[in-house]
């Protein structure tokens, strides 16, 4: 079998609420889009009696060898699903708790290619609940594509007919996404049960939130000051937390704006991430 190589795209959350909980988790509604920002991943088969990942890349480091890819093949193994092994090697270009989605976003992929390479048979609700035993945003990745995910876990995708240059930055640490959750107090009232037309709007999205945002920046000083900083960067259309954190978003109307805002934040965070980028 010949090296396929596939694109695991970093997702985004432009509007999210806490809206209740079920059991153990927490039900949330988001506004969900991708980026052209991507992991890259190779996957080949293999003759051996187990399954081989490697990572490679920037953000490789500190990967445990239980992680959202293991935990998946396990699973498809379990169900007897695979008939062959498989070498996949992950070249990380996103960042690890940084409310990216990277590692659900790999997991979705490649399960997204067993199944259309047709090297495994699964209905869309098996699929969905192999997904959910790895992880509970791992489904979004199902999709890639911009998406409305309602308090029911029902998924809307949704035509962007606006690109958005965005600038994300990622402080020198990392959110725990178990301990972000844990401080949720007060759910929102459900926004999304109906579409509004004007989903990704700019002048409809300033008025949105991340219930998480307010949470993480009490946690953290030091994201409460990066918050503050790129709020009052000239040209921004808004700004905010992605997921869980620690990215932090800035909203820019062109590239042109958002290249010169990167360089600002470069110079005032010298030790923090950032990358400009756009939805897909």
């Amino acid at each position: 079998m010949k090296n396929f190589k596939i694109k695991s795209h970093a997702k985004i959350n432009l509007a999210l609420n806490v809206v209740g909980k079920s059991k153990s988790l927490h039900r949330i509604e988001s506004v969900v889009s991708f980026l052209d920002l991507y992991d890259e991943i190779k996957i080949k088969r293999i003759e051996d009696k187990k399954h081989e990942i490697i990572f490679k890349g920037k953000f490789s480091d500190g990967i445990k060898p239980k992680n959202t890819i293991s935990q998946l093949l396990y699973n498809i193994d379990k169900k007897r699903l695979l008939k062959k092994k498989y070498k996949i090697i992950i070249k990380k270009n996103i960042p690890s708790k940084a409310g990216l989605g990277g590692g659900s976003m790999n997991a979705a992929n490649i399960l997204n290619f067993f199944v259309k390479k047709k090297l495994i048979k699964l209905k869309k609700k098996e699929m969905a609940e192999i997904s959910n035993s790895v992880g509970s945003d791992v489904i979004l990745g199902l999709y890639s594509k911009n998406l409305l995910l309602k308090k029911d876990n029902l998924i809307k995708t949704l035509p962007l007919k606006k690109i958005f240059h965005i600038l994300i930055v990622k402080p020198d640490f990392g959110c725990s996404t178990k301990k972000i959750y844990s401080k949720v107090k007060k759910f929102s009232k459900p926004e999304f049960n109906s579409i509004p037309k004007n989903i990704f709007s700019i002048k409809f999205l300033k008025k949105k939130k991340n219930d998480l945002e307010v949470l993480a920046l009490n946690e953290y000083p030091k994201l409460k000051n990066l918050k503050n900083f790129l709020d009052n960067l000239s040209n921004v259309e808004f700004t905010r937390m992605t997921g869980s954190g620690s990215a932090i978003i800035a909203y820019f109307s062109s590239a042109k704006k958002c290249d010169e805002a990167q360089k600002k934040v470069k110079n005032k965070f010298r030790n923090y991430w950032c990358k400009t980028s756009k939805t897909i």
